[in-house]
């Protein structure tokens, strides 16, 4: 086990699945602490209306991750497709996360149990 505050997350375009080491000060069990769901916009009237609101959502759903892993030395970040790549670049454009030690891998669709194993196991090896 680590002494350092972990968080490892399984994300797709419309969910992550948060599991940290650490509730607020403590540096403890692995615990599945939240599951944010993204914002999904539906109807509009421009192609460039869906755009600019797709990215607000985006950031909207990236800014929640991140009040989540606050205080984490290490990342880890799984999930299908390219989520966690994207996750990862705005995590290093974040000055409060430039240094963030991030770690991907991919994954199907998963429950909570199984992120919170699949992080814990990243973790402990």
């Amino acid at each position: 086990m680590t002494d350092k505050k972990v968080a490892g997350l399984w994300i797709d375009g419309t969910k992550a699945i948060v599991v940290t080491n650490h509730d607020s000060q403590d540096v403890t069990e692995f615990a599945v602490v939240d599951t944010v769901k993204a914002e999904i916009q539906h109807g509009n009237s421009s192609e460039n209306a869906a755009n600019n609101a797709e990215q607000s959502n985006k950031l909207k759903f990236y800014k929640e991750i991140e009040k989540l892993i606050t205080n984490s030395t290490e990342l880890y970040i799984t999930g299908p497709g390219t989520s966690q790549e994207e996750l990862k670049n705005h995590l290093l454009e974040t000055p409060q996360y430039k240094n963030l030690n991030i770690k991907l891998g991919t994954a199907q669709q998963m429950s909570e149990e199984q992120v919170l194993e699949e992080v814990k196991s990243h973790f402990q090896s």
